[in-house]
């Protein structure tokens, strides 16, 4: 059964997803794997929206954080204060994150491109609640495109943290020990971390991909981990459930 890109890292970041487990997600490719997750290997996911929803049986694909939708049979409708005091005590496993440029270490920018922050090139949306939930959460997720311009060697702007140096650098800046980010999920491959160095590695690379493509599309040295492996491409349950149940619209999958 053929795929797109999307569909493919919808399906992976979705396999992240550990039934029982609490996630924060926004809305778009993140809540389409949260969604996806729920229906396959993680029935009893809980997931959070930033604006206060908790555990909601999502039954179709929600326009924003605060639509209706994300309080669907859920736990509770609460506010923003109460889902980031959830990250704050250590409740959160993990958070869907996301920016114009990540670099080695897993740190991203939301807020410019270029250099003058009062006269940048473009200015972004900003960190919204990105930051704290780096910040606090055991895992970050980022779901993205592969390319230089977004995986650059050094950021514009440091807007969320992510190892942020190097090694010891999280702890120093008096973020818990033990958090930050986990996985990076393209439209090439599937990329972790060193478990020393905290610099990017690539795990597994999707079909068709080589690694000269992945290095081609990363403007830092990037790691790779052994043995390197290939991706498991979406299966036609996950297909047939993104396509009819998650998003029959096609807002997300339709994209590529």
């Amino acid at each position: 059964m053929s795929y797109n890109p999307m569909e493919l890292m919808i399906a992976c970041a979705a396999r992240l997803l550990e039934d029982g487990k609490t996630v924060a997600v926004g809305t778009g490719a993140p809540c389409a794997a949260a969604m996806l997750a729920q229906r396959t290997a993680a029935p009893n996911l809980v997931i959070f929206f930033e604006a206060g929803g908790v555990a909601p049986q999502l039954p179709t694909m929600p326009i924003s954080v605060g639509d209706s939708r994300t309080f669907y049979k859920g736990a509770m409708a609460t506010s923003m204060a109460d889902v980031m005091e959830t990250c704050q005590r250590g409740l959160m496993d993990y958070t869907f994150l996301g920016g114009a440029q990540i670099d080695a270490y897993g740190n991203l920018n939301s807020t410019v491109i270029g250099t003058d922050y009062k006269k940048p090139k473009v200015r972004l949306p900003g960190s919204g609640g990105a930051n704290d939930l780096a910040s606090f959460c055991w895992r970050i997720l980022v779901v993205t495109s592969h390319d230089k311009r977004r995986f650059v060697d050094k950021l514009d702007f440091l807007t969320t943290p992510g190892y942020l140096t190097g090694p010891g650098a999280r702890e120093a800046a008096g973020l818990p020990p033990g958090t930050g980010p986990y996985r990076v999920i393209t439209d090439l491959a599937i990329l972790g971390y060193h478990d020393e160095t905290k610099r990017m590695e690539v795990i597994s690379l999707h079909p068709g991909v080589t690694l000269d493509q992945v290095r081609q599309n990363t403007s830092f040295e990037v790691g790779l981990r052994e043995p390197l492996q290939i991706t498991k491409p979406p299966t036609e349950q996950e297909l047939k459930i993104l396509r009819e149940e998650v998003d029959p619209h096609r807002y997300i999958i339709g994209r590529c």
